[in-house]
């Protein structure tokens, strides 16, 4: 068995003296795990770096099997990302939430969303905002997208204000009116598109609400775990950013 595919590096762990288990968001082969020999080598060590785009050619004998990956750098992003702490924690936070999907299995809008968050993820203006968008994508891929395109009340697509916690459908802000202390707030900048403008610390952090929100009900406690550590970091160094 033999392929070779384009991948975003989120992952590596010591294996044996000399090896290392890259794991690579690749375009094709989804989240996809591979031995690579001498990876702790001097020479391949800057290369296998969370962050680095890299071109893989993976073998093995069987479909099944580990295999071994041949690696070679295409763009390299970790060092830009390690002078930027938001920059690290958001990447593990997405690392993270990588590891929740099947192995193998192969989404490509989130490979191609993950190119974007990386290549802005130094970008302190527009970085927190990209990360929300790319958790409501993680959602929506896993099963449990929200709805917010129009009022789940009246259809409008006007002054869209608020979520539903229990349908994840959003909700003007009229219709919103009497049931406030039960929704969740809907920030602007989410139904704007991107690039409009710069959203101000509120929004994000409604933003961060927002999707932590519906993570923790449908993906992280049904998986009997805790909200990560690196995404409550993040959280706080995006609260710093003016």
């Amino acid at each position: 068995m033999e392929w070779s595919d384009e991948g975003t590096i989120i992952g590596v762990r010591r294996h044996g003296e000399s090896a290392v288990i890259l794991e690579a968001m690749t375009r094709d082969h989804g989240r996809h795990l591979g031995l690579v020999r001498g990876g702790r080598s001097s020479k391949q060590q800057p290369v296998l770096q969370p962050g680095n785009l890299v071109s893989l050619t993976w073998r093995a004998r069987l479909d099944e099997h580990l295999g071994e990956y041949k690696v070679e750098l295409v763009t390299s992003h970790a060092a830009r990302l390690m002078a930027q702490p938001v920059a690290l924690y958001g990447l593990a936070n997405v690392s993270g939430l990588l590891r929740l999907l099947p192995e193998r299995d192969p989404h490509p809008g989130l490979y191609e969303g993950l190119a974007v968050l990386v290549a802005h993820l130094d970008e302190i203006a527009i970085a927190p905002a990209l990360m929300v968008r790319f958790e409501l994508a993680m959602l929506s891929e896993l099963g449990y997208g929200l709805s917010l395109e129009r009022c789940a009340v009246t259809g409008l697509r006007e002054e869209l204000s608020h979520v539903s916690p229990k349908s994840g459908k959003a909700v003007s802000r009229k219709a919103a009116e009497p049931y406030l202390d039960r929704l969740l707030a809907l920030p602007a900048f989410l139904s704007e598109g991107q690039g409009a403008r710069r959203p101000a610390p509120a929004e994000i952090a409604a933003g961060f609400a927002l999707t932590g929100f519906f993570l923790r009900r449908d993906l992280y406690e049904p998986r009997g775990l805790l909200e990560p550590p690196e995404r409550v970091r993040l959280l706080e160094l995006a609260a710093r950013i003016p």
